[in-house]
């Protein structure tokens, strides 16, 4: 299934090269032709795997942290968080790359209680200081057990363009998608200290489906 993010993208991008190859059949000659088709099918090729939306099968469990998206475990460190918290909580942090599906799940159940936009610079994804300073969305979600779940879209020096589907007063479902960002980028995720994390740096995870931590009640 391809991503609703991607359906004028894609049609744009099918066009276009539509009309290339057209112009290279009329113009060039059978070299150039065959070199121009193989380039066209790779692009479109990348487009596709990139705006794919496989099914998910989330076990929900409201003592669950579920990963909100594909990728690499880059950051697991006790922080201070700084914009709604304002106390320790550990980071989790997840990086996708342009070859990750780029679906946004929610980690857990409950109501949408934050959710903010922040424009920002684009760092890469991996600096330090992506988190605070790059453009981002902070949403927190809390459970039927009253503990609230922080989680941060950020884009990076490519991705750019943030969606997000949830607003404050949301009731929503762990696993549930709700937003992609486009073009590579990373989710960090806040959890209360003291919970189990299930995740080692460097593991990679799928978003609705890798237990990134265990609450603890």
């Amino acid at each position: 299934m391809i991503h609703r993010e991607g359906h004028i993208i894609l049609l744009i991008t099918f066009l276009s090269l539509l009309i290339v190859n057209t112009l290279t059949l009329l113009w060039t000659v059978l070299a150039v032709q065959i070199l121009v088709l193989i380039a066209s099918v790779v692009v479109l090729g990348l487009f596709l795997q990139f705006f794919r939306n496989p099914t998910r099968n989330t076990v929900v469990n409201p003592g669950h942290v579920i990963c909100p998206a594909d990728g690499k475990v880059v950051v697991i460190e006790e922080v201070e968080e700084s914009e709604y918290f304002n106390d320790r909580r550990i980071q989790i942090s997840v990086f996708m790359s342009p070859f990750n599906v780029h679906v946004n799940r929610n980690p857990v159940s409950g109501n949408v209680t934050y959710d903010q936009y922040h424009p920002g610079k684009y760092l890469v994804a991996w600096h330090p200081k992506a988190s605070t300073l790059n453009e981002r969305t902070t949403l927190v979600i809390k459970n039927d057990r009253g503990v609230e779940i922080l989680f941060r879209q950020i884009a990076g020096a490519v991705a750019r363009r943030i969606r997000y589907y949830i607003h404050k007063g949301d009731q929503v479902e762990q696993g549930q998608e709700m937003g992609f960002i486009k073009f590579g980028s990373r989710v960090d995720i806040f959890i209360p200290v003291g919970s189990k994390i299930n995740v080692k740096l460097d593991d990679n995870v799928t978003g609705g489906e890798s237990v990134l931590a265990e609450l603890d009640f």
